[in-house]
Formats: structure tokens, C-alpha cells, sequence
């Protein structure tokens, strides 16, 4: 009895709703149409509980999109032409919206009594959603968590509608406030990019700016991994952010070994089988784990993350500076679709509106196609073009960076006069929004699967 209930209250017909302010609103905007230009930003049609409600003000949209006149006469024609007269009321109906008026010049309070029942309406089938998942039993507690709180958001997110703003007051408001504080010693490391401890990246890029969308695209082997795990340490440990690492390829020991040859100076072999490793290694690893220990480096190693997984697992950690995920080839979109290059679209969309929605900087390694590697190609280095599975990561993308090793391709040359560097890297900003795009001289040192600044590692010759 007491489950019945508990549905009882959340059935439709104890929906909370006011006639009385859908009814003003419509009939404001058959006295006034101009009316639409306020309410089209702030009311969307299913904001109406009452169907025929929804049907008139879908229909006095699409009349003031295509420039039709609106009146008592013009609507009423335009419902009988779309077969839709008799489900809005018909003439007598349309009467009383304009009657129940008391003045338009309350408009914007009957508009607020229409969204905020709205949002009342949509937690209670959030709510009735949430208590069918855990009674169907077919999911995990964190499934559920995962579910009821991306239910929660989505509807947060819906009372957010952006309004034009005068460029005067971004300027005085924002703008102008933002850089005081970026000037201010106190408050500077609050307001500008986040450094990634590679110097001439970072004043290419002015650090790892909140809200972008940044790919590192690399053939297999070419040390993406490595390159995202030398940012996350140098965030991490360096700058005392917090840093979440999805890896979908490796497990999490493996990620802690690569970070503790890196931060040990250990060959990653010698952590593979730790009987090779010296008395001194050892020591280098045990101070090596205690200055990891001290960060704030989160990893997960959930296989085929989507973004609302992801995105759910994020705002309940809460206060991330940077997220890194690897790689994205191995992502899901959360709904299904036709093709992989659709998937992969939607997969991109969904991460640059998390950057934006959560103001983090958002990394995702991707994989370039083998367009790099034929033997008649004039230069190995990667394109944008090369870019794998869908033209939207480089339009979705604030960023693209890309990693190139001459050596990676010259395996087979013998000659010591022409024989590439080993140790010799690049890092090529292929896409920048913030400023030029540069290639980037880097110091690959393969023993500890690390990328440092050609200035601390390697030296022109």
C-alpha cells in the first residue's frame, strides 16, 4: 500500500500547473504578438501542461517565424488550416484567452509562474523515473546515482537561457573584471590558463584555458599517452590541480607504472618486472610514489564511458581543473546511431559542451588514420585531414595538437650521416583559437616514456 502511494503523489493528476498564467501568456501575445519576442527566449511549448495550450503557442511561433500577421482572425484560420481548431477550443476558446488578460505589462511574472511549473513537473517525473529504475532492480546503485543525477542536471540546465547582452556591459561586468584580477598577484592564477609544464606550449597556447576542447591526435606508438600523462603529472604535481584521467585502454596499474618511471627515472621494463630493479631504484620509487600520493590525480578505467557517465562522474568529484581521456576512439555515444562518424560527431559535441558546462579544460587523445605513413607521401607529419572518423572533431575542437617523432618513421635507414634523432619530437599546434599555430620542439626521452621541453632535454646540435 505504501508504494502505491508514494505514486499516487507523483501522478498526473496532482501535476502542479496554473491555467490562469498559460492562459495569459497566449492571450498577451494575441493582444500584443509582439509579446513573442520575449516569451520565444524564456518558454518553450512543452512548458504548457494543457495540450491545447501547447498547440496555440506552437502555432503562434511558426506564424511569427514566416512573418504571418497575428490576431484574433489570423490565428484563428491558421488552427483551422492545420487541422487543430477544435483540439485548441475552438473561437469561444480563444475569446476567453484574450478576456482573462489582466494586463500584458505582468507578462514576464505570468512567465515565471508557467517555467517555475514546469520545473516542478519535470522533478516529479524525474523522481518517478528514478524510484522505476530501482524497483525494474536491473541496474547498480551507481548506475542509479549516474541516472538520477544527469535527470537532475538536465533540468537545471534547461533554466538556463542565455539573453543578449550589450557589449558596454560585458566589457564593465566582465571583461574589465577579468583582467583586474588577472593583473592582481593574488588572484592571477585564478583567471588564467593552467601551465601543462611544456614552456613554449604554454605561451602558444596561454596554458590550459577553462572551457576547451583540446585533441592530441598521434599514430599508435607515438606517445600520446605518454604526452598526457607528462601533463597530467606536471598539473598535478607541479600546479596542486585536480587532474581525472579516463584511460579506456589501460588499466589503472599500468598508468601508475608508466607515472612512476616517468617520476623515478626508472626504465618502465625494471617496474614491469621489479627483480631487475637496483637498491637505488627502489628508493627513487619509493619517493617517487610518495610525491604522487600527495596530488589530487584521479583515474578511471571504466571501458566505453560515455559523456553523460563521464560528465556525471566529474560533477560529483567536483572542482576539476583538468580532465584527460584515452583515448577517444574507444568512446560511446549514449544514444544509438547510423554510422561511427555520426557517433563520433555527437561524441565530440557533447565533450566541448562538458568543458563549457563544467569550465574545465577538456583533453582527448585521438588517432590519425595511416594517411601519414604511405611511402609516396612527401612528409610524414600529420594534417588536420588525418584526423580519424569524423571531420566534427576538428570543428568541435578549440585545440588540435599533434605529436610527430622523425624517427618513428626512419626504422630502417642505417646510414649514422642521415639517421633521424631518437630524440627528437615535435609538437605541432594544428588549430589554436586563442593564437598562431606553430610546431613545438620537443625532447622524447623513450626509456622513461616522457616529453620534456627541448630547452631541458634536448639541444640543437
Amino acid at each position: 500500500m505504501e508504494s502505491n502511494n508514494s505514486f499516487d503523489i507523483l501522478s498526473e493528476g496532482r501535476m502542479p500547473f496554473s491555467v490562469e498564467a498559460e492562459q495569459s501568456v497566449i492571450g498577451s501575445i494575441i493582444i500584443d504578438p509582439t509579446c513573442l519576442n520575449l516569451v520565444q527566449t524564456m518558454i518553450k511549448p512543452d512548458y504548457f501542461y494543457i495540450e491545447n495550450h501547447q498547440k496555440i503557442y506552437s502555432t503562434l511561433t511558426r506564424m511569427y517565424e514566416t512573418n504571418v500577421p497575428i490576431d484574433f482572425i489570423t490565428l484563428l484560420e491558421r488552427l483551422k488550416s492545420e487541422g487543430v481548431y477544435d483540439d485548441a477550443g475552438g473561437k469561444s476558446y480563444l475569446t476567453q484567452l484574450v478576456q482573462c488578460v489582466p494586463t500584458t505589462a505582468n507578462l514576464e511574472n505570468y512567465i515565471s509562474i508557467v517555467r517555475d511549473k514546469h520545473i516542478v513537473r519535470s522533478l516529479m517525473k524525474a523522481a518517478q523515473n528514478i524510484i522505476k529504475d530501482i524497483n525494474e532492480n536491473a541496474e547498480t546503485s551507481g548506475d542509479l546515482l549516474d541516472k538520477a543525477e544527469q535527470r537532475i542536471y538536465e533540468i537545471r540546465q534547461g533554466r538556463n537561457s542565455g539573453d543578449l547582452v550589450l557589449i558596454k556591459d560585458v566589457i564593465v561586468n566582465e571583461t574589465y573584471d577579468r583582467l583586474m584580477k588577472v593583473a592582481d598577484p593574488e588572484t592571477h592564477n585564478d583567471y588564467v590558463g593552467i601551465p601543462s609544464g611544456i614552456a613554449e606550449l604554454d605561451k602558444t597556447l596561454t596554458g590550459l584555458n577553462k572551457s576547451d576542447l583540446i585533441i592530441l591526435g598521434a599514430r599508435p606508438g607515438m606517445g600520446k599517452t605518454s604526452f598526457a600523462l607528462n601533463i597530467a603529472r606536471n598539473v598535478a604535481v607541479n600546479g596542486g590541480k585536480r587532474v581525472c584521467f579516463f584511460s579506456l585502454e589501460m588499466s589503472r596499474d599500468q598508468l601508475a607504472q608508466r607515472l612512476l618511471s616517468n617520476e623515478a627515472a626508472i626504465e618502465s621494463s625494471h617496474l614491469r618486472d621489479s627483480s631487475l630493479m637496483t637498491v637505488d631504484e627502489w628508493t627513487r620509487l619509493a619517493m617517487a610514489a610518495e610525491q604522487l600520493s600527495k596530488t589530487q590525480m584521479y583515474l578511471d578505467e571504466t571501458p566505453s564511458i560515455t559523456v553523460p557517465e563521464m560528465k556525471a562522474k566529474l560533477r560529483r568529484l567536483g572542482n576539476v581543473d583538468l580532465v584527460i581521456i584515452d583515448y577517444l576512439g574507444l568512446m560511446h555515444s549514449a544514444t544509438v546511431k547510423e554510422s561511427r562518424v555520426q557517433e563520433v560527431s555527437d561524441i565530440t559535441r557533447n565533450l566541448k559542451i562538458m568543458a563549457k558546462e563544467l569550465k574545465v579544460p577538456v583533453i582527448a587523445c585521438a588517432q590519425l588514420s595511416r594517411g601519414t605513413e604511405g611511402k609516396n607521401v612527401k612528409s610524414h607529419k600529420p594534417q588536420l585531414s588525418d584526423l580519424r572518423d569524423s571531420g566534427s572533431i576538428e570543428q568541435d575542437a578549440d585545440i588540435v595538437l599533434f605529436l610527430y617523432r622523425e624517427k618513428y618513421y626512419d626504422t630502417e635507414n642505417t646510414d649514422p650521416e642521415n639517421v633521424a634523432d631518437p630524440n627528437k619530437a615535435e609538437c605541432i599546434v594544428a588549430k589554436n583559437r586563442h593564437g598562431e599555430c606553430k610546431t613545438i620542439p620537443l625532447y622524447w626521452d623513450g626509456q622513461f616514456t616522457r616529453f620534456t621541453s627541448q630547452a631541458t632535454g634536448y639541444e640543437e646540435h
